[in-house]
C-alpha cells in the first residue's frame, strides 16, 4: 500500500503518533510516586533516567515502558492497516517527534529515545534487540545512559543495514534526531562533567 492509497488514514495515523508522543509519562509518574519534578535533575530531561535518579528503578521502568509502547502501539496499528514499511516508518518518526517537541507541553520535550524503542520494536525488532542489548552492555560497564543511548543508536544504521535494510532511512533518520537531542549530553562529555546514575 503507498502514500496514495489511504491518505485519510495515513493522516490519521501520524497525528494520533504524534499525540501520542506528546504525553511526556514521566511527568505523570512522578507525580503519582510523589517525586519531584524530573526536569528539574539532571540533564533536565523528562525521561526515564530522571526518573530513576528521583526514585529509583520501579517508576523509572513505569516510565520507559509506557514511553516504549506510546512509539510501539502506532507503528503496529499502521502494520496491522496493511500500510507499508515506508508509511510506518513515517508514524514512528512522528511519535519520536511527538516526544521531542511534545503539543502538551510547550514544545519542550525529551530525547526520545524510549519511544524509539518502542516504535522500532514494531517496525524492526531484530535491530532494535540487538541495539537494545548494546545499550544494556554499555549502561552495566560505565553507567552513563547518554554514552549508552549515543552508541545504541549511532549503530541503528549499521546494524539495519545488514539484517533489516528496508528500514535502514528510518534508523538513519532516528540516530539524526536523537544524536542532536543529545548535543548538550555530548558537550558535557567532550568537558568531562556527564554524571552517571
Amino acid at each position: 500500500m503507498d502514500l496514495t492509497s489511504n491518505p485519510i488514514l495515513i493522516v490519521l495515523l501520524c497525528f494520533g503518533a504524534y499525540l501520542a508522543g506528546s504525553v511526556l509519562f514521566a511527568l505523570p509518574i512522578c507525580r503519582l510516586w510523589h517525586l519531584p519534578d524530573p526536569r528539574a535533575l539532571g540533564s533536565g530531561n523528562p525521561g526515564a533516567t530522571n526518573v530513576y535518579r528521583a526514585g529509583g528503578w520501579q517508576p523509572a521502568l513505569t516510565t520507559l515502558m509506557l514511553d516504549a509502547f506510546k512509539g510501539w502501539l502506532p507503528v503496529w496499528l499502521a502494520h496491522m492497516a496493511g500500510l507499508s514499511i515506508l508509511v510506518q516508518a513515517m508514524v514512528a518518526l512522528c511519535a519520536v517527534t511527538g516526544h521531542m517537541i511534545p503539543l502538551f507541553y510547550r514544545f519542550k520535550g525529551g530525547k526520545g529515545v524510549a519511544t524509539a524503542l518502542g516504535a522500532g520494536l514494531a517496525l524492526a525488532p531484530l535491530t532494535t534487540f540487538i541495539m537494545a542489548t548494546l545499550w544494556l552492555v554499555i549502561m552495566w560497564r560505565w553507567r552513563i545512559s547518554a554514552v549508552a543511548s549515543l552508541i545504541a543508536i549511532t549503530s541503528g544504521p549499521v546494524i539495519s543495514a545488514l539484517i533489516e535494510p528496508e528500514t535502514l532511512p528510518l534508523f538513519g533518520l532516528l540516530t539524526l534526531l536523537i544524536v542532536v537531542r543529545h548535543r548538550n549530553n555530548l558537550i558535557r562529555l567532550a568537558q568531562g562533567r556527564e554524571t552517571g546514575l
